[in-house]
């Protein structure tokens, strides 16, 4: 039987290498009312003061009803929900069966050419608790734009864009594609941890 060396004196001697202490996320105090996906996150809801990315195949595919429950508790709590230049005029009485206070639902109107900027500022203002955002031509600098003034705001940002932009890189905390058939979500990139390798169940019909 050999001699017994202690952990401490190898670590010193550099005979024994020890790994990085894995960085754990404090639990998100923005939870997706989901819970399936929110089991499925390291913080466990969305990332808070950050850009998420919904990458969609077709408008209407149920990226509205995956974010409503958390934009519908924000806006109980008097938090202000900006939807900006949305691709559609909202639907008001859907928005307020999903439990969101429509006076605290504020929809900015802009040409697209103003509206990465217009997201920018809401985002970093800190006067509101969630922003949405359709850019459907933003590059990786857009999109740093928008994850900085997110955490400048300490804002819940959401950018919907088209799901070939999966493709390229993107500097957003959380990517997650809607698929149809099977109706799921696949998180693409969530920081703080590995992405789930299987898809989450989601029904939004």
């Amino acid at each position: 039987m050999g001699a017994v060396v202690a952990i401490d004196s190898l670590l010193d001697q550099r005979r024994l290498w020890k790994g990085q202490q894995r960085h754990v996320l404090p639990a998100s105090p923005q939870p997706s009312g989901h819970a399936l996906l929110d089991a499925a996150l390291p913080s466990g809801g969305w990332p808070d003061g950050a850009l998420t990315e919904l990458l969609i195949p077709a408008d209407g595919v149920g990226e509205l009803r995956l974010l409503w429950p958390a934009l519908a508790r924000l806006s109980q709590q008097e938090g202000t929900i900006v939807l900006v230049a949305p691709p559609y005029v909202p639907f008001a009485p859907a928005w307020q069966r999903a439990g969101v206070r429509l006076s605290q639902l504020q929809v900015i109107d802009t040409p697209p050419r103003d509206a990465l900027w217009a997201a920018e500022q809401c985002l970093r203002s800190g006067a509101c608790a969630a922003v949405l955002c359709w850019p459907l031509h933003a590059d990786d600098r857009a999109l740093r734009r928008l994850q900085v003034a997110a955490e400048s705001g300490r804002c819940l940002g959401f950018a919907i864009r088209p799901a070939k932009a999966a493709r390229n890189p993107s500097p957003a905390a959380l990517r997650i594609a809607i698929d149809t058939d099977p109706q799921q979500l696949r998180v693409l990139k969530c920081r703080g941890g590995l992405a789930p390798t299987r898809p989450i169940a989601f029904e939004w019909q």
